[in-house]
This record gives structure tokens, sequence and C-alpha cells, in this order.
């Protein structure tokens, strides 16, 4: 029997290096990126959707995510979708929502019950400043005759934009109100899409129109529309076109976009997920995205965003409080 208990052992240890070998071995292996779905509130085409896409394609090029599926829910200034997601997806951390600024004000217009509150917000991506435009045959040169017409009689100048109580709306808002005239006399046409806002625009429907650049960008070139003014803090590089500052307003109004996690997550899944969203903000194919589309790179996350967020809900609140969309 002893002769047996020197190869008991070799086999005890010969056992355990296969077991060390397979514990390291799998130590080694790469970690299996996420797959995440990413929910946009809203039709294709549009700002979300793009952000949507956009976003899909470097987490997957970028061999951030293995797989990434974008989902459109359209309705109600994003409201729609946001209510789902946040039902659909409590302790899921593959599921992101994709929204913005005209989410904020859609969920106080649409006295939504479900708010940016019962989601995780991740991170601010890009920003945009508003374009107003009016037709090319428009007797309108400028900014000074837009504000002109607007203080002789603000509901005389109609505007075509995107959701009520969206930027588009707070900026006509403001512009009226830098101008003195009553805010809440505005003419302002909502609109669910910017094609529908356009065709308005170029059929003379409406005064001016207004919306972030890219939307009218072909039409600007293309010389059949008139871009008469920037929300910018200064001139934008490559685009030729004054401010509203300089139009004699004090109005800078910047249209941002931001990814959200689902609500009900641990640190440790949040961690995670802001991770991979940071490696894709960084990444040279995103800043590749923001040069083409003409996006300003306005990356903010964790809790200073969260801060910066809460402000602008508050700020929000009180833009349309003054225009009479909000008691």
């Amino acid at each position: 029997m002893r002769a047996h208990k020197p190869r008991l052992t070799e086999d005890r240890h010969l056992k355990h290096f296969f077991l060390a070998s397979l514990i390291a071995g799998a130590m080694a292996l790469p970690a299996f990126a996420a797959d995440y779905s990413i929910m946009a509130p809203a039709g294709p085409g549009g700002g979300w959707d793009q952000t949507a896409r956009s976003l899909q394609t470097v987490l997957q090029d970028e061999k951030i995510s293995s797989s990434v599926q974008v989902v459109n829910v359209p309705g109600a200034g994003g409201t729609i979708g946001l209510a789902q997601f946040a039902s659909q997806n409590k302790g899921n951390p593959n599921a992101l929502i994709v929204g913005g600024y005209v989410m904020v004000g859609a969920i106080l217009t649409n006295q939504s019950p479900v708010t940016l509150k019962d989601v995780t917000p991740i991170a601010r991506l890009t920003g945009e400043y508003e374009a107003i435009v009016v037709p090319a045959a428009s007797p309108i040169q400028n900014m000074d005759d837009l504000v002109k017409a607007l203080k002789a009689d603000p509901g005389a100048v109609s505007w075509a934009g995107g959701s009520a109580g969206g930027v588009d709306h707070i900026a006509v808002g403001l512009i009226a109100k830098a101008a003195g005239a009553d805010p809440t006399k505005i003419n302002y046409v909502a609109y669910s899409g910017g094609g529908e806002a356009l065709a308005a625009i170029l059929g003379n429907q409406v005064t001016a129109g207004i919306s972030g650049y890219g939307e009218f960008e072909g039409q600007v070139k293309a010389g059949t529309l008139r871009l008469i003014a920037l929300s910018s803090p200064e001139r934008i590089e490559g685009i030729d076109a004054p401010t509203i500052k300089e139009g004699g307003l004090d109005v800078v109004v910047e249209n941002w976009r931001m990814v959200a996690a689902a609500p009900g997550l641990t640190d440790e899944q949040v961690a995670a997920i802001n991770a991979d969203i940071e490696k894709a903000a960084n990444s040279d194919a995103w800043k590749d995205i923001l040069k083409t589309k003409g996006w300003t790179n306005t990356y903010l996350a964790g809790d200073a965003f969260k801060e910066q967020l809460d402000k602008d809900v508050a700020s929000t609140e009180s833009v349309l409080k003054d225009i009479g969309l909000v008691k």
C-alpha cells in the first residue's frame, strides 16, 4: 500500500496544476463586451435617432460592445419612449436611451408622470446651436428685420419648429422676451418632424423656421433658405451667419443630447456603463462623427452631469412659464 502513496500524491499535484492552469487561462481571456439596446424615443432620421445610431456604430466598431441594437419609439417629445423604457427595463444594465433638451421641455408641457429622475443619467454627449431661417424670397433680410416685425405684432410672425416646449420653442420665447415682445403671444407652430417643418418654411406657410443648423444646411447652401442668425455665443467657423447677440438680443441657446441607463442599477453596473460610454466619447471614430455632423462635443458625465441636468430642468421650467406653457 505504501508503494502507491507517491503515485496518489503525484495525481493530486497534477490535478492542482491543471485546475490552476484553467483558472489562470480563464482570467487571461478578454471580458465579453456588453450587448446594448439603445432606445431612440423618436422616429428615424431625427437628431435622437442619429445620436443613437452614431453611438451604435462607435460602440461596435471600437469593440466596446459586441452587439448594439437601436429601437425607435416616437411620440410626445420623447415622453412615450421614456415611460416605456423606465417601466420595462428596471435593473437591466444593457438598456440605454438617448434624449436631450427637447425631452426636458416635453416632460413639463405634457405633464409626464415619468421624468428623467426615473432613469439613470449617464452623460451629456453633444451640443448643437439653433439656426433661424426664412424663405429666400422673404422681405426679412436679417435679425433686425425679424425683431421689428416681432415687436410690431408677435402673433403676426409665425415660427416653424419642433415639439411644443422643446428647444426650438424655448429659443423663440427667449427671443421674444429679449425683444420686449410678449412671449405668451408668439405664434409657434410645432411640427412632429423636420421634413414637415422644412416644407412649411419652403412653402411660405410661416414667417421663419428654427432648428439645428444641420436641418437647414442643404437648403441654405442651395439658396432656397436664407440663414439670418445662429444662437451661438460667437460666430461658428464655416457657417456664414451672425449670432442672435449680434442682432442686439442677449440670447444664447444650445440644444444638447444625452444618454441614460435604466433605473434600479447597482453602482458597479453604472460604473461599467459609464466606462463604455467614456471610451466611445473619447474615440477618434466618435470625434469624426461629430465633425461630419457639425455637433459640438459637450461630453459631461457623473455627478457633474446630474447637477447640470437639475439646473437645466429648473431654467427650462422658468422659460416655459414665461411663454405660458407651464403654470
